[in-house]
């Protein structure tokens, strides 16, 4: 079996950016996060995906380590809300440009800028919303629930996870990034 993960991962690495070395330190880290990770139904893909992904992200993290750690973390928190792990990272990065630490005027904490209020509703009060799983947890469980709330209308829970309800800038900003950036085909 470890074999034909290793397999896989060297199959994989031959999508990676032209500028990022095939190393063993790259091969080491996506095979760290694979294994950590149960949310990839299948090795392949999920190989294919977090290689795909770490390349735009490159701009922001520039060691395979941090990318695929941090690619890791959104996809099991994605596919646990029934997100489209492609659509939070499009949001992480119009919230707040992939900044785990980012505060926004209105006193949203961290990549996904979750309200502070939340942690009261649920009556979490401690909770750290500048930690990131605890914040990916956030951001993913209420865009699941306004989608639910908006009847699947993804452009209406867009609205209500800014605060923009009736607007479209905002969804329409996050799903250019979405397409632009953060789109996985499986063919």
């Amino acid at each position: 079996m470890r074999a034909l993960f290793l397999s896989l991962v060297l199959t994989a690495s031959f999508i990676v950016h032209a500028d990022e070395d095939l190393n063993p330190d790259l091969l080491l880290a996506l095979q760290t996060a694979l294994e950590q990770e149960d949310s990839f139904e299948d090795p392949y893909l999920g190989q294919v995906w977090l290689t795909k992904m770490s390349g735009p992200l490159a701009r922001w993290f520039k060691t395979p380590e941090e990318r695929f750690d941090l690619l890791s973390r959104i996809h099991r928190e994605a596919r646990i809300a029934g997100l489209d792990p492609g659509l939070v990272l499009a949001i992480i990065q119009v919230e707040s440009n992939f900044d785990q630490y980012a505060i926004s005027s209105a006193g949203a904490r961290g990549m996904m800028q979750i309200m502070p209020f939340w942690t009261r509703e649920i009556g979490r009060e401690d909770d750290n919303l500048f930690d990131l799983d605890t914040n990916l947890r956030y951001g993913c469980t209420i865009l699941a629930h306004y989608l639910e709330l908006e009847n699947g209308s993804l452009i209406r829970a867009l609205a209500r996870y800014n605060g923009s309800r009736g607007q479209t800038w905002y969804p329409e900003r996050v799903l250019r990034s979405w397409h632009n950036n953060w789109r996985f085909e499986t063919g």
